[in-house]
């Protein structure tokens, strides 16, 4: 179970990095359409990338992940929200639901809920 707790860290990492660096200007129209503030953006950006370290971090030092997976896990809640509060189909969800259940699958395996 550890390993694929470690490859779902990578995988949340890298999407992060992909989602708020490389497709920035995705992320913009999309919270202009959520009508949140450039301030909110950014700090949910900031926030993300900040745990998506820690999570790469949590690699070798395990102690790093359960908190940072839980955070991650509300904001893709929050995306989720967002989607619904704005009618957007089924298809701009999954990315922040797969990001959601890897997120809890990571807090579970290391918090030992998981096994």
């Amino acid at each position: 179970m550890e390993t694929l707790a470690i490859i779902s860290q990578i995988i949340i990492a890298i999407s992060i990095v992909i989602v708020w660096v490389f497709r920035f200007d995705n992320i913009v129209k999309e919270f202009k359409q959520y009508e949140l503030s450039d301030l909110t953006r950014n700090m949910v950006g900031a926030a993300k990338i900040s745990l998506a370290t820690l999570l790469v971090a949590g690699i070798w030092t395990s102690e790093f992940i359960v908190i940072p997976a839980l955070i991650m896990a509300f904001l893709m809640v929050c995306a989720q929200l967002a989607h619904f509060k704005v009618k957007n189909p089924w298809s701009k969800h999954v990315p922040s639901l797969i990001l959601l259940l890897l997120s809890l699958f990571v807090a579970g395996v290391h918090s030992g809920l998981i096994g």
